[in-house]
């Protein structure tokens, strides 16, 4: 099967995981992509195949004989959906020798414009897969999996050498919690990428340094005719949090290595209120500093309104993972290389978000991202095409090829 086949099926399971669940994985319908991928595995003839009950699944791919020496490489995808937009219910659109121009996304009154996207333009010629408007297409990260698997069905039917190929699906990575229960000392790997990113040329080794933070403000509700000087309205205590943050440092403004503060949730009314918050920078000090800002907004505001009035709390969720890749840039080079050979002019781009592969580095497994030739994710806008998907699967043959040999 090519990688867009398998991805059809994959993307119509409904797998989006919750933030607010203490469970892992967070919703149990991730098990059902689990368990038919554990399924595909074994009818494949992968080794050592297994789900648990965190609904993790590994499995690997034996060295051929000869190679038995050479590092030992895993590939690693997600199998959860954002839950930024509905991931229930997908119904692709497939457009075939697509022409460059607006597509309407369905009946949703959506379109995939290339006022919006103006690198639609460059998929001129390819199939394009679109959703229907009504939910995200799953391609972050279920054509990263479709493509693992597809190579993996490649591995095991052609003559190809090659060491030692570990595979393993995490659950709940859009809520940052999928490597936290991943098994690194069975996974068997010496070093892994992540297949989670961009478009297909794209390979990343730099991610934002990540926290999440809760706001919680307690008001002291008092009948508006006689509450000067008394009454705390938590929604506007709330609104006043925000306002004292740096109005132009939110995603809508920034790029590159530009750091944010990105307001999630905001929910209250006069008695309570909270609001979730993201916190990205790559620079670490940076990365300090705005914790710090916001420590010192609430420390204000408490001063103000009374002490226990907010309450911020702040869970620090992946670092970058910069300087666990540096000692073995091996993984980068070869990876240019194999883009390389298969056309592609490979480009290095930093992460404006985080991957798994970037707490497994700090775990101790080297992992940066290649890209997956999607496009727009967590939105109905998402799209990828079949010829980006094929690089991928190409690129990921040609890291294969280059390390069965031992590493210099």
């Amino acid at each position: 099967m090519r990688a867009y086949e398998r991805f059809l099926k994959y993307i119509r399971v409904y797998t989006t995981s919750d933030d607010s669940s203490e469970t892992i994985p967070s919703t149990q319908r991730q098990f059902d992509l689990g368990n038919e991928l554990a399924q595909e595995m074994k009818a494949l003839g992968i080794s050592n195949v297994r789900i648990d009950d965190k609904c993790y699944v590994y499995g690997e791919i034996p060295a051929t004989k000869g190679y038995e020496d050479a590092p030992g490489i895993g590939f690693i995808a997600h199998m959860d959906t954002a839950p930024d937009f509905s991931g229930e219910g997908v119904n692709p659109q497939i457009i075939e020798n697509y022409d460059g121009s607006r597509v309407a996304l369905g009946n949703s009154g959506l379109f995939l414009d290339p006022a919006d996207f103006p690198h639609l333009s460059s998929l001129k010629g390819r199939t394009l897969i679109t959703t229907d408007g009504t939910t995200l297409l799953g391609g972050d990260d279920k054509a990263g999996i479709a493509e693992i698997m597809t190579l993996a069905e490649i591995l095991l039917n052609e003559d190809f050498p090659h060491g030692k190929i570990c595979i393993g699906f995490t659950p709940d990575e859009e809520i940052g919690r999928g490597a936290d229960c991943f098994d690194i000392e069975n996974f068997g790997a010496d070093f892994a990428y992540t297949v989670d990113g961009g478009v297909e040329n794209e390979l990343e080794y730099e991610n934002f340094n990540a926290a999440g933070a809760q706001v919680q403000i307690k008001g002291f509700p008092v009948h508006p005719g006689s509450s000067k000087n008394t009454l705390v309205n938590a929604v506007q205590v709330a609104v006043e949090f925000h306002n004292m943050l740096p109005a132009g440092e939110t995603p809508r403004y920034t790029e590159e290595y530009e750091g944010f503060y990105h307001l999630c949730d905001l929910n209250g009314d006069i008695a309570q209120a909270s609001m979730v918050y993201i916190i990205r920078d790559h620079d670490s000090h940076l990365f300090e500093a705005r914790i710090s800002t916001m420590k010192h907004i609430a420390k204000l505001l408490n001063e103000k309104y009374g002490a226990g009035t907010v309450t911020l709390t702040i869970k620090e969720q992946y670092r970058n993972m910069k300087e666990k890749i540096e000692p073995c840039m091996h993984l980068i080079e070869n990876a240019k290389l194999a883009a390389q050979e298969a056309g592609l002019s490979p480009v290095t781009v930093p992460i404006r978000g985080g991957t798994d592969g970037a707490r497994l580095s700090y775990m101790g497994l080297p992992c940066p991202n290649l890209g997956t030739g999607g496009y727009a994710a967590h939105g109905p806008c998402e799209h990828i095409t079949v010829e980006g998907m094929d690089l991928v699967v190409e690129i990921l043959k040609g890291i294969v090829k280059r390390y069965a040999e031992p590493v210099k």
